[in-house]
């Protein structure tokens, strides 16, 4: 694959950081030969798969996902459950996907914002901290299935 073709290619960033689908992304993106970039600040172990890359950042916060966002490019797949990270990706063109399979999209983007602005309020006022919902086979099903049809229309262009 010469190195043009190799850089029009779309690439799979993964938030890795407490990511529960990193096996799901690596087939995906071993199945269509694409490169997988995982972010981290720290944890992960090295893969052998050479389409694989993992990035260690500093511990600060947001530190992955400025590095995500810095470093994608419009048609890479952005995997985050990161809100402010989406809205990021969108911006450069990206397309990026829940771990749950749900799709990030101009259209929803500015009701997961606000969503986000509401919660973290909610939080300040009562002292309560949400609990998140467990994740569950049928959700690992649904972001394997939902990656691999985003995967597929990003190739086709």
């Amino acid at each position: 694959m010469s190195e043009q073709t190799q850089n029009t290619r779309p690439r799979l960033f993964v938030d890795a950081d407490a990511c529960p689908v990193k096996a799901e992304c690596e087939r995906v993106a071993e199945r269509h030969r694409i490169e997988m970039i995982l972010v981290s600040n720290g944890g992960i172990r090295p893969s052998r798969n050479p389409l694989i890359k993992i990035v260690i950042v500093p511990p600060e916060p947001d530190a992955a996902d400025d590095w995500i966002a810095e470093n994608a490019r419009a048609r890479d797949v952005i995997v985050t459950n990161d809100i402010p990270l989406a809205s990021r990706g969108l911006e450069i063109g990206a397309r990026v996907l829940k771990a749950n399979g749900q799709e990030f999209t101009e259209a929803n983007i500015g009701n997961a914002l606000a969503g986000r602005e509401i919660a973290a309020h909610m939080r300040e006022v009562t002292g309560e901290q949400g609990r998140n919902a467990a994740f569950t086979q049928k959700d690992r099903s649904k972001f394997s299935s939902a990656l691999e049809v985003l995967v597929q229309a990003v190739l086709r262009g």
